[in-house]
């Protein structure tokens, strides 16, 4: 029998935060000690799962089917391809930092905060991992629960409206999606995705697969979000702890565009060609809106968070042009993006961390105080605003090309908000990095410590490496790339 790696990689963390709850440590720093080995062997096996993925082959690897039911097609079923492979990938990645991150600003319930990293950790390989729609859902809301309790209880003055506005939001959603499985499960009578997405698109007639979309687009729109089901991210972001923040903008929002992909194409191909001008719409409005809003904040982080808007406005506007460099500039958007704003975000907890303001009226020259900080700073920005050389660059571009040859205008609009992308982030550098210091504060700042030098800097080379060699990444996604394009031209 074949070693389980996606079981191992999605239930190790799981009991690993179940069985903190049966221990107790002399020192708080102990607890953070326990997350990161156990954040760093699952880094470990998702990169021996990259090391074993065979990119020439079509389909799902790493396998593992247990039924759960007799006489029902209801399974335990894990698999991964490409696309798959590499959110998996992200996520192990982004653990040990959160953690890094929270151990000088995380300072009660430890325990607690350290076993919701490790429960969303689980859920959300889970998520990825499924091949099977019902276990998808189960993993897909589980997720809700910690994320729910790290803003609510580690947030800021107002985290209780957002941990509830977050909730309420993407719980509406997912009870049109479990309506929409429950339907599907009546209608075939399975619920596993590769027969699903074998068999769907050849006998469900438009009008059936229209009402299905609308279910499912609901609740994926709202998790990435979509304009205009955006309004609970910069609450979010704002009163979410950094790690928060980092998690919430690496990973939990790319499931909203990752449901596109795996689900809404595949399942609903007519339905998302009828469907998609208007998806296209709220796309580039999402982006041209989420700019012009960021370029009125004074709080960073909420700065941050309306510019997380317009960048998953071009993941969806990529997904639906229906095009191979679309859809390829999406997925590499969602890694770049996963990266790169939870960077940003990084850097907004360094500064709240020293100062205790994310104003940036309270900020300015910061470079002559903090010059690694700095350099690291501006790496990010310009991987933001898509400067050549780094990963923004590529999926921004591949993203506006695909939509060229879908639809000029949209594409045209959308290359405007990249200008406008420009001018936001640009401002907000120079404004906190390079004016005049107006917080006596910072004339006491010292530059950041070797544990966040080797965060960010590790973190800025990631994005210059695949800005530079973009084929590491998209190399993974030629073949569901392909078939999920090849739905479209055939239409």
């Amino acid at each position: 029998m074949n070693f389980p790696i996606l079981s191992v990689l999605t239930f190790l963390p799981i009991l690993s935060a179940f069985f903190l709850f049966f221990v107790k440590m002399k020192e708080q720093r102990n607890y953070y000690s326990y997350g990161f080995v156990i954040s760093f062997v699952n880094l470990a096996l998702s990169c021996k799962l990259l090391y074993d993925f065979d990119k020439s082959k079509l389909g799902f690897q790493f396998t593992e089917v247990i039924r759960i039911f007799a006489h029902q097609d209801i399974k335990y079923a894990l698999g991964i391809d490409g696309i798959s492979l590499l959110m998996i990938v992200l996520t192990a990645f982004l653990l040990p930092i959160c953690f890094a991150v929270s151990m000088k600003s995380i300072e009660k319930r430890v325990k607690e905060y350290v076993a919701a990293f490790l429960l969303i950790e689980g859920f959300v390989i889970g998520s990825f991992a499924a091949t099977d729609l019902l276990l998808f859902y189960i993993f897909f809301e589980a997720m809700l629960i910690p994320m729910f309790l790290v803003i609510g209880i580690w947030g800021g003055v107002n985290r209780i409206y957002a941990s509830y506005k977050f909730f309420i939001y993407t719980l509406f959603g997912s009870v049109l999606f479990l309506i929409g499985i429950i339907y599907l499960y009546l209608y075939t009578g399975t619920t596993d995705i590769v027969l699903l997405t074998k068999y769907l698109p050849k006998f469900f007639p438009l009008n059936y697969q229209q009402w299905f979309w609308a279910a499912f687009f609901i609740s994926f729109a709202i998790k990435v979000p979509m304009f205009p089901f955006h309004t609970w991210l910069p609450d979010a972001h704002v009163q979410a702890p950094t790690a928060g923040s980092v998690i919430l903008a690496g990973i939990l929002i790319k499931l909203g565009a990752y449901g596109f992909l795996r689900f809404s194409l595949p399942f609903f191909p007519a339905a998302s060609e009828f469907f998609a001008p208007m998806v296209l719409v709220l796309s580039v409005i999402a982006i041209i809106y989420a700019s012009l809003v960021a370029l009125m904040q004074e709080d960073m982080k909420k700065m941050i968070a309306y510019s997380s808007v317009a960048h998953m406005g071009f993941v969806t506007m990529g997904i639906f042009s229906f095009t191979a460099q679309g859809i390829d500039g999406a997925l590499m958007q969602m890694i770049s993006h996963g990266i790169v704003s939870a960077a940003l975000f990084m850097c907004v907890g360094a500064i709240y961390d020293r100062l205790h303001t994310k104003q940036i009226t309270d900020l300015g020259g910061i470079a002559s105080k903090m010059p690694n900080f700095a350099l690291m700073a501006m790496i990010f920005t310009m991987a933001s605003v898509g400067l050549p050389g780094t990963s923004g660059f590529v999926g921004e571009f591949l993203a506006i090309l695909g939509t060229f040859k879908a639809n000029k205008i949209m594409a045209v609009l959308a290359a405007f908000g990249v200008i406008l992308g420009a001018c936001y982030m640009l401002w907000l550098y120079k404004r906190v990095w390079f004016s005049e210091i107006s917080n006596h504060k910072i004339e006491e700042l010292k530059d950041l410590t070797c544990l966040e030098l080797f965060c960010f800097g590790f973190m800025a080379a990631t994005v210059i490496l695949f800005g530079i060699m973009p084929n590491l990444i998209l190399s993974y996604f030629k073949f569901p790339v392909a078939y999920v394009a090849g739905l479209f031209m055939a239409l």
